[in-house]
């Protein structure tokens, strides 16, 4: 009997996804929950375990097309019958979840864990080394180095591989991309057309609709934070900060996390469908990260209860996380206040656009050494720029300026940590 595999709801009642690769053939044998596919939706990169032991007998989706949810992927026929092909009209249709189909088989994982349905027992012993095409005739590569060949537009088989089973790695592709290319031939108007979907269409769907659905309002201070920085400077010397990188972000979420308490409006949600303000008595805290797969926010969850270590350990992690691209779905989810640090790009300020579901985003700008007005003379002192954009729904002039004053206090004597946390 053959049994089809259908797209599931992924989360959130997305409806689409980007399949990014296949890590099964036709032919191939699989076992119950193994990692088949991983797709893109909107929100992250998810790994596909089958619902289905047995062998593959159609795929149903080429790489790098968008595929509807509820769509069949993949024909799995058991293995206890005559595998066959059978037409769509005859499939058993059924939606599964992503979860919950059994316990995973043991010894399995992507495409080298995978057994093959062609015997076994006359295949030859050989110290050769292992080949960067399989027999598909793709080079061997992870779905990530996947991912950043197709957004560079690289053919992955023009792509000398490194790797110690002869993939192709992420160092290989970076080192491909740092060599100069022959000139390409221009088009009549040296025009380059990207297609729009992923994490780029869904970023651009939320911000527009943040930007016309709730009211925004950006207010800035310019404030002396040089007794942030010497503070910096002594924690990062001291044993308790021996192994954690202490960064200015982390001192600026933490004077965050201590002024909501003040300000709670600032942490809440504005409900349309009950019409109702919801205010959260938790803070998930949102980062803006620039990611290979492009801007995301994943959020540090119940960042009211850490310390400045901790907070400043979950920051390490969450950057760290973003950067191989490894940002899940629940790493998105139920933020509830954002930051974003454009002064890591040297910019001094901005007016950014609300997350959906929230009330505020900070941002934070360049630390720059300036001249400024110190202890009634002028002195060279570490000055930031910081914005706040708000619901004004949810949070009004007054609410509003005093959250950001309070930031801006705290930064501008680190004591106020210890007097208010």
């Amino acid at each position: 009997m053959t049994k089809s595999f259908l797209l599931p709801d992924l989360g959130e009642g997305l409806t689409e996804a980007e399949l990014i690769t296949w890590l099964v053939e036709v032919g191939d044998t699989i076992e119950l929950n193994q990692v088949i596919a991983e797709v893109e939706t909107a929100k992250a990169s998810v790994e596909l375990p089958s619902p289905y032991a047995g062998t593959v007998v159609a795929l149903h989706a080429q790489e790098g097309t968008t595929i509807e949810v509820g769509s069949a992927i993949i024909d799995i026929a058991d293995d206890s019958e005559e595998a066959a092909v059978v037409e769509p009209a005859e499939k058993e249709e059924r939606i599964p979840v992503l979860v919950g189909y059994g316990v995973a088989g043991e010894g399995v994982s992507r495409r080298s864990g995978r057994t093959s349905s062609a015997p076994v027992a006359s295949a030859p012993v050989s110290s050769a080394p292992v080949s960067t095409t399989p027999s598909n005739g793709r080079p061997l590569a992870s779905p990530p180095v996947r991912f950043v060949a197709r957004q560079e537009g690289i053919d992955l088989a023009d792509v000398p591989a490194t790797g110690s089973h002869g993939e192709v790695t992420r160092d290989d592709v970076a080192t491909y991309l740092a060599k100069p290319e022959p000139a390409a031939a221009e088009s009549a108007k040296n025009e380059t057309r990207t297609p729009i979907k992923g994490v780029r269409k869904h970023t651009a769907a939320a911000m527009v609709a943040s930007a016309f659905t709730a009211p925004h309002v950006t207010e800035f201070i310019t404030v002396d934070v040089t007794p942030m920085v010497e503070l910096i400077d002594k924690l990062r010397a001291t044993k308790h900060f021996r192994d954690i990188k202490l960064t200015p972000l982390a001192l600026v979420a933490k004077a965050l996390l201590v002024a909501l308490r003040s300000n709670p409006s600032l942490n809440s949600e504005w409900d349309e469908v009950n019409q109702e303000i919801v205010t959260k008595g938790y803070v998930n805290l949102g980062i803006a990260a620039a990611t290979p797969r492009g801007l995301m926010v994943p959020n540090i969850k119940e960042a009211h209860t850490l310390g400045l270590k901790d907070l400043a350990q979950a920051l390490t992690n969450l950057t760290v996380t973003s950067k191989e691209g490894k940002t899940g779905p629940s790493d998105l989810a139920e933020g509830t206040i954002t930051i974003t640090n454009v002064g890591v790009f040297g910019v001094d300020s901005g007016t950014p656009i609300l997350n959906p579901g929230e009330a505020a985003i900070l941002c934070f700008g360049a630390i720059r050494r300036q001249p400024w007005e110190f202890e009634g003379e002028i002195a060279l002192r570490s000055v930031t720029t910081l914005s706040l954009s708000f619901d004004h729904r949810l949070v009004d002039g007054e609410q509003g300026s005093r959250f950001l004053a309070d930031i801006a206090s705290i930064l501008a004597d680190p004591m106020n940590l210890v007097a208010l946390a």
